[in-house]
């Protein structure tokens, strides 16, 4: 019967997944023509507001807190005043380099950006995400108080993030790592389950999941480069004498330090390959499962036999895909503590006599 329960749940929200893009892409369609491209990337893509729904023609959103720091100097308001067009000499582009961004125009004429700290969609989004993956833990610290080890093991949702946090430190941190694990146990296990949870809140269709906060570059920028940090700042001498003097022959080294600029620019490839990784993978599901979607109503003019078929191969596979999605999600995060860990521990490589004593 648990098994059942937790089938039919999942279910569910693929299909809330699916229903809620239908609904949203109904009311573009009554509009006029859809545009795809407008579309997928108006749902990926940060927002000065939070849309939830459109009903009847009329859109259902959550306007946030604009700050920006323009030539006139500080202005704090709320983004619906935009709705209209400019206000206090700022709007939001349409087109061009800053498009959907908040500009003014500078004495040429010139659209620029002013210094722009608002809370968007994505960092509303990270800040609910956040709260969300702090309610969990902290309820798992309360139940580990309340319970001694005598009692047994716990189950439910805490013996569930029990053997997760099992399995990222015996198999990923101690395994990658060696020896000193422990210095970094707390980083990793935090960038597992802030990665996590993020993923899994942006696969939920309604306020307050839906935002593409791992699939914003910026996010993953941050993140690598904290890896990138922890790398580097306690890398070993052994690491760092391998980069600019690796154990290759003379000839590759000097008079053209062909080896140690390899391996200097392998610092910086690392940490790249870490934020395109999860963030092309985590946007790309998205857009895919959008794009099923709006074949429905492609092929509206088509004619009703076509469009009735291409909407059950287009609702089949937008399920199939939501549920990947679900897989891709714990994918990643586990890939993107992996590959850190991977790469602290081989700045911790030791001198190969210390190896043999």
């Amino acid at each position: 019967m648990k098994k059942l329960r937790y089938i039919v749940l999942m279910l569910s929200l693929l299909l809330a997944t699916s229903a809620s893009v239908q609904a949203q892409e109904a009311s573009a369609t009554e509009a006029g023509e859809v545009n795809v491209n407008e579309l997928v990337f108006g749902h990926i893509g940060d927002a000065y507001e939070w849309h939830i729904a459109t009903i009847g023609g009329k859109t259902l959103s959550i306007p946030l807190p604009v700050i920006v720091h323009s030539s006139t100097g500080w202005h704090v308001f709320s983004s619906s005043r935009l709705e209209e067009g400019e206000y206090e000499g700022l709007y939001i582009a349409r087109g061009g380099a800053y498009d959907g961004k908040i500009v003014e125009r500078n004495a040429a004429g010139e659209e620029v950006r002013p210094l722009d700290i608002s809370i968007t969609k994505n960092v509303l989004g990270l800040f609910i995400n956040s709260a969300v993956l702090l309610i969990i833990l902290m309820s798992c610290v309360r139940w580990y108080k309340k319970h001694p080890v005598e009692q047994g093991a716990p189950k439910g949702g805490v013996g569930m993030i029990e053997a997760l946090v099992l399995m990222i430190y015996e198999d990923v941190i101690k395994g990658c790592i060696g020896e000193d694990y422990k210095r970094y146990a707390p980083y990793l296990l935090t960038a597992f389950f802030f990665v996590l949870v993020n993923n899994l809140m942006g696969l939920i269709p309604i306020f307050p999941g839906g935002a593409n906060v791992t699939g914003n570059i910026a996010i993953t920028l941050v993140l690598a480069f904290c890896t990138f940090v922890l790398t580097n700042l306690y890398g070993s001498k052994e690491y760092w004498k391998e980069i600019f003097w690796p154990d290759v022959p003379t000839w590759l080294k000097v008079p053209v330090p062909m080896m140690p600029l390899i391996e200097f620019f392998g610092i910086f490839t690392k940490p790249f390959a870490l934020m395109i990784r999860l963030f092309a993978n985590i946007m790309a599901g998205h857009a895919a499962i959008l794009s099923l979607i709006a074949i429905i109503f492609i092929t509206v003019k088509v004619g009703p036999v076509i469009n009735g078929s291409m909407t059950f191969v287009a609702v089949a596979f937008g399920i199939f895909m939501t549920a990947l999605e679900l897989l891709v999600a714990f994918i990643q995060a586990y890939v993107f503590t992996m590959l850190s860990a991977v790469f602290i521990g081989l700045s911790r490589v030791k001198d190969h006599h210390e190896k043999e004593n």
